[in-house]
């Protein structure tokens, strides 16, 4: 019984993600070496279950690799320019084979049935067609990229009509214009206005890399176009990242909520990322998930359950709901993806002129990333605003955090005069005091 108790935990703490993720639309690229080998066994079962917990979704897939050793086989080298082979007539007839060929795979991969696979039981429609249109790069710089082209326009009501008869589109990077061409396409593009003009809620890019790192390799966990786009700018116009990011900005850019770069190289990326509150890879997104903001009267269960577990080391005097309820406009919290994560308050003593920084606390699993010295800095800033000219803490377990921050010891005298007369002499707290001047 004991092995199955964090599989356990781990489903309870999933089933927001499970009911918020229902109805929703997804676009989700798997780039060719995604669908090599086990690789892609196990991206299709992760698609078929994402499908069955209902949501809608939409498959784009690369070619890139299969086309290179399709070509390397025939002798044929392409000419590149600007991040782009130049397709000619013998590079697409590979372009499109391949492309039928991966198709086909895909196709008959979410049609598997079997008794013991994953999949048994359940029924997807995969549907292909000429749902993505296509124009010509034309010619650039002096260099015509023949049947090389980009998106002209997704038809994005036929995919709508699709999805709502349960339908799962698997699209290709291949486009069509109005004249009967067939066109090559880059399958982050594809990708990416697919994902704007169907107004997805989340746009998930499959790749090599697990997502961006800072200057000492830890991974970004969330960050804005502006933020993302510096790291695009250095990339290799032909690399992948490169190709992800521009499509991650344009689509968060373009009103899609949130853009992931996971690896599918980690075979439990997909799900990870979509029903953890962390996930394992980078979200590109206009909004943040984790905000600063004042508290409201429906965070103050997420307070309690945040509150709690301090309290009961005696790190924290216990706080009732009921005053939680009553002092709630002195309170800001940091939440994260609807969880409250920190909290900290500001009691204002206007006839001293001074404020109480009180029940600064972090979550556990969110310490060390300067949570604390944001509460701080914000609880100074509201001080500083409504004419406190100093701060003061009561601490009984964390006086070198204070100490750090520019507060000093002071003495029983130093408190406001109600602050003073209501000391609770058996908790022994020691009395820190902060000029804000």
């Amino acid at each position: 019984m004991n092995t199955a108790l964090p599989f356990v935990d781990w489903f309870r703490h999933s089933s927001p993600y499970i009911n918020a993720h229902r109805g929703r639309t997804f676009v989700i690229l798997i780039e060719g070496e995604g669908m090599v080998c086990d690789h892609g066994e196990q991206l299709v079962q992760d698609l078929a279950l994402l499908h069955t917990l209902g949501v809608r979704l939409v498959v784009v897939f690369g070619i890139r690799p299969q086309v290179q050793t399709a070509l390397s086989e025939a002798g044929i080298e392409p000419q590149r320019h600007e991040g782009r082979w130049i397709a000619d007539a013998s590079i697409m007839a590979h372009v499109e084979r391949v492309a039928a060929e991966q198709r086909l795979w895909l196709e008959a991969r979410l049609s598997l049935g079997l008794p013991n696979t994953p999949l048994h039981g359940i029924e997807l429609t995969a549907v292909s067609g000429n749902l993505v249109m296509a124009k010509p790069l034309g010619v650039r710089g002096g260099i015509d990229f023949d049947h090389s082209g980009e998106v002209r326009r997704v038809r994005s009501v036929a995919i709508e009509g699709l999805l709502d008869q349960g339908a799962m589109p698997v699209l290709p990077p291949l486009g069509y214009s109005s004249t009967g061409e067939v066109f090559d396409l880059e399958a982050a593009e594809v990708a990416q206005q697919v994902a704007v003009a169907l107004k997805a809620d989340k746009l998930i890019l499959l790749g090599d890399a697990e997502g961006l790192h800072d200057d000492q390799g830890r991974l970004l966990r969330q960050m804005s176009p502006a933020e993302a786009e510096p790291q695009r700018r250095q990339a290799d116009v032909d690399s992948e990242i490169s190709r992800h990011l521009s499509a991650a900005c344009a689509a968060a850019r373009h009103g899609v909520a949130r853009t992931h770069l996971v690896s599918w190289r980690d075979r439990d990326a997909l799900l990870g990322e979509l029903f953890t509150r962390d996930g394992v890879g980078t979200m590109i997104t206009q909004h943040r998930y984790e905000q600063l903001r004042p508290a409201e009267l429906g965070d103050v269960a997420g307070l309690l359950e945040l509150l709690e577990p301090l309290e009961a080391r005696g790190m924290l005097v216990a706080r009732s709901r009921e005053r939680l309820e009553h002092e709630i406009d002195d309170y800001l919290v940091i939440e994260r993806d609807g969880m409250i994560i920190g909290c900290a308050a500001l009691h204002t003593y206007p006839d001293e002129a001074m404020g109480e920084l009180a029940c600064v606390a972090v979550h556990d699993d969110y310490r060390g990333g300067k949570r604390g010295e944001m509460l701080l800095t914000e609880v100074e800033r509201r001080a500083r605003r409504q004419g406190m000219t100093r701060l003061f803490a009561l601490t009984t377990h964390t006086s070198h955090w204070f100490f750090e921050h520019g507060f000093q010891l002071a003495d029983l005298a130093d408190l406001p005069t109600l602050k003073r007369d209501t000391y609770n002499q058996a908790r022994r707290s020691k009395i820190l005091l902060k000029s804000l001047g």
